[in-house]
């Protein structure tokens, strides 16, 4: 009797169960210490059911050290605690404690259920949230699908989504793009002075979210009810042509416009063979036969995807030796820094462009602000399309036939009647058509163009 102590429990097992009982108040119940013969060593609480009978309630297993059982201190603690409900008035502790047990195990349930659908909820929250495709991975779906087709790849209008779309609108959910999302992109194009390309931004904008609409990714165009005549006013052709005044002045001041060579050669060219300045600045070496006296435009690098041939007058072949001669070690004629390419489409634009610009203040980065009127004429601000119409307009003041001008721009004719039953090429009257413009250009250039009249057409 007395006090049971580890030493007690810790004692070698014996042919019989050993049993280890502590005194307590009469009728409080007792704590039971039991060594088995195969050397278990367990506690119980021992008291007297309502029926009369003496009651042994296992309390659990001893352990020294706690790790895998009740120490002593443990054992004790718990059966004191069935001492107070038994004390209390619960004679039958073992269906109180099942009870206990199963209420303890429903708790454990519902509370185990109620953390499940919290993290289902979350689950599913996280799932609906990266389904939600942002505008950001819409212009990547669009880019694979539709952009790949165009002759760059799409690589033009992932710079200027780049630039000026998905910093301000590429992180929102597609389903929660408004118009004033929209309108914000315009709105800070205008503000930079740039309407044309406003215009142009919000039309592949409008494109993109047309593609979603097409492939129920979304349900309406957010792009829909704003008119494009809104962003950057009403779309105005373009008509400049230079006059041949302009064309000597331009002569006299390309030389100290701080322009490359190849920059330099490429107006005279755009201007002689009425091309587009993309197809120049796209055309190889391989293309350009001074020998024969042509030029190949293959159907990738044209516009209307279809092959044109310029028969060189002997300035536009003057002009394509210049580049050939310094830019030899590459196969394009305008290759880019790397040499790997071609030099971006908008790079003599770019050059055109900054040459124009009155008033211009020096800023971090910006080239020789002295330049930037070097290339201002009379007529206005022209850029290098303005040359392609300008050398078909004085192609029609030389007395060449409108129809042979245009097959010189390599329009397709609108007409589908011409289109399948007129079948004559007009190689010759093209390769006459570029010689006087040529001859017309290489007495404008002159040093001593001054004196060249300019003539008008009679009616």
């Amino acid at each position: 009797m007395g006090i049971i102590t580890d030493r007690q429990m810790q004692a070698k097992p014996t042919a019989k169960d050993q049993w280890l009982t502590e005194d307590g108040p009469r009728g409080h119940g007792r704590f039971i210490g039991r060594i088995t013969k195969g050397g278990d060593r367990l506690f119980y609480f021992r008291y007297t059911g309502s029926d009369g009978a003496r009651v042994t309630l296992p309390i659990g297993a001893y352990d020294p050290t706690g790790k895998t059982g009740l120490t002593l201190a443990h054992g004790r603690t718990q059966a004191g605690g069935l001492s107070k409900l038994y004390q209390s008035g619960i004679i039958d502790l073992r269906e109180h404690l099942e009870a206990e047990r199963q209420l303890q195990e429903a708790q454990r349930t519902a509370e185990q259920a109620r953390l499940d659908a919290e993290q289902a909820a979350q689950e599913r929250a996280a799932a609906a949230a990266s389904a939600r495709l942002t505008v950001r991975d819409l212009f990547e779906r669009w880019a694979s699908v539709d952009l790949i087709r165009r002759k760059d790849g799409g690589a033009e209008v992932r710079r200027m989504f780049e630039k000026d779309v998905l910093p301000l609108i590429g992180a929102i959910a597609v389903e929660d793009v408004r118009k004033g999302h929209v309108t914000g992109v315009a709105d800070a194009l205008l503000a930079r002075g740039v309407p044309r390309m406003a215009k142009l931004i919000f039309s592949l904008i409008r494109q993109m979210f047309r593609f979603a609409v097409d492939r129920d990714i979304i349900e309406a165009d957010p792009t829909a009810s704003i008119r494009k005549a809104k962003i950057g006013g009403k779309d105005v052709e373009r008509d400049r042509v230079l006059s041949e005044d302009e064309i000597r002045q331009l002569a006299r001041q390309t030389p100290s416009a701080g322009l490359t060579q190849t920059t330099e050669a490429a107006i005279w060219i755009a201007l002689s063979t009425c091309c587009r300045i993309g197809e120049l600045l796209n055309a190889r070496r391989e293309h350009v036969d001074l020998e024969r006296g042509t030029w190949w435009i293959p159907p990738e690098n044209s516009k209307n995807g279809k092959a044109h041939t310029i028969h060189l007058s002997d300035f536009s072949a003057r002009q394509l030796a210049r580049v050939k001669e310094l830019n030899s070690a590459s196969p394009w004629l305008y290759p880019d820094r790397a040499g790997t390419s071609a030099v971006c489409d908008k790079t003599v634009t770019k050059q055109i462009g900054d040459r124009q610009r009155p008033g211009l203040l020096p800023m971090k980065g910006r080239a020789n602000v002295a330049l930037a009127e070097t290339l201002v004429l009379p007529g206005g601000r022209w850029t290098p399309h303005d040359l392609r119409r300008t050398g078909a307009t004085v192609m029609v003041s030389l007395g060449v036939l409108p129809e042979v001008a245009e097959r010189c721009l390599n329009h397709t004719e609108e007409n589908k009647v011409k289109r399948i039953y007129q079948r004559h090429s007009y190689e010759a009257e093209m390769r006459e058509a570029w010689r006087l413009l040529g001859d017309r250009l290489d007495l404008l250039t002159r040093t001593d163009a001054g004196n060249v009249l300019t003539f008008q057409r009679s009616a």
